[in-house]
């Protein structure tokens, strides 16, 4: 097995919360990753934190990475132009290579213009600046993360785990992220995106969430659940529900739902044999065609080719008359 080279660059003001989450994450998968830890001179970095750390490695190993991470440093220090060095350090990032942020980690790659014309995203407090500053990069605020390929930009803090799990799953599939979850005891992926954790006015204590019946639908994924049902197993009125639902959730139930049975399709596709149309039953899409698109829309690929990418799952081959 090819071993997959992760190099995280260290800069000034760096979060140490941040900054060990890449080694966390992906080295717990086992013997798939190596981690790397770099600063621009191979010095001690110093951290937004009373203590500096220091690396084991200088800008050089960023010309052997197949991913870079850029964890997320004070907003105190950022500046809208890059700090000496930084722009020489990535541009000898190897093309091809993949380009990761951890929440404002997404200033130094946007000043760098590696997000010109893609869609990304950073801390929600931050997003008036980072608009302000980088026009030309398409940002979106409310998401957990953005995955572009090639770039992938995350969230404030947490959502840097959520990030490199989502990575670690894309790359070796469901089985060995929920792994990696399990060993750093954190969920292999979290519903709803950043607008559940911007500030606003807590409720009132005697108003009625959303979660009991976000749980019971996805004890129930397999039927309909058309909004009338959930609404009233939340005993809502179907505009109360939906405007609760958005509040705590970050998006429609709608949305919510399509998201969690594609969910559950991928397990399936990548840990049973079970036939398309028995799949899209299983987690309540009408039938394999709505399955297919919708897995599409999402990730660009059709049932088959995604349980062929984790499963190495050969072709199947008409027999011919011979």
């Amino acid at each position: 097995m090819t071993v997959h080279r992760v190099v995280v660059l260290a800069l000034n003001g760096v979060y140490p919360f941040e900054l060990g989450i890449p080694s966390r994450v992906f080295g717990t998968a086992r013997d798939r990753y190596e981690v790397l830890t770099c600063s621009l001179d191979g010095g001690p970095v110093a951290t937004n934190s009373d203590f500096s750390v220091t690396v084991e490695h200088g800008p050089e190993v960023l010309t052997t990475a197949d991913t870079v991470v850029v964890p997320s440093i004070d907003p105190s220090v950022l500046t809208r132009e890059l700090p000496p060095g930084v722009g020489e350090a990535l541009a000898s990032v190897p093309p091809g290579a993949r380009l990761v942020s951890i929440c404002t980690g997404a200033f130094v790659l946007a000043a760098a213009g590696l997000l010109d014309g893609r869609p990304a995203t950073t801390h929600w407090a931050l997003a008036d600046v980072f608009r302000s500053w980088y026009p030309r990069v398409a940002l979106d605020p409310e998401v957990l993360f953005v995955d572009d390929g090639d770039v992938l930009t995350s969230a404030g803090a947490a959502s840097g785990v959520d990030a490199c799990l989502h990575l670690v799953r894309e790359d070796h599939g469901a089985a060995v992220a929920n792994h990696v979850a399990r060993a750093c005891v954190v969920p292999p992926w979290r519903e709803g995106g950043q607008a559940q954790y911007i500030e606003h006015p807590v409720p009132e204590a005697t108003a009625n969430g959303t979660s009991a019946t976000r749980q019971w639908a996805l004890e129930h994924l397999h039927e309909p659940l058309p909004l009338t049902e959930l609404a009233g197993h939340a005993r809502m009125s179907l505009r109360t529900f939906a405007r609760r639902f958005n509040e705590e959730v970050g998006m429609s139930p709608g949305r919510w739902l399509i998201q969690q049975r594609l969910s559950r399709a991928r397990h399936l596709l990548e840990t049973t044999d079970l036939a398309v149309d028995d799949v899209a039953g299983q987690v309540g899409f009408a039938g394999g065609t709505s399955l297919r698109e919708h897995l599409h829309a999402a990730i660009g690929v059709s049932p088959l080719a995604y349980r062929r990418t984790f499963r190495g799952t050969p072709p199947a081959v008409k027999a011919t008359a011979g």
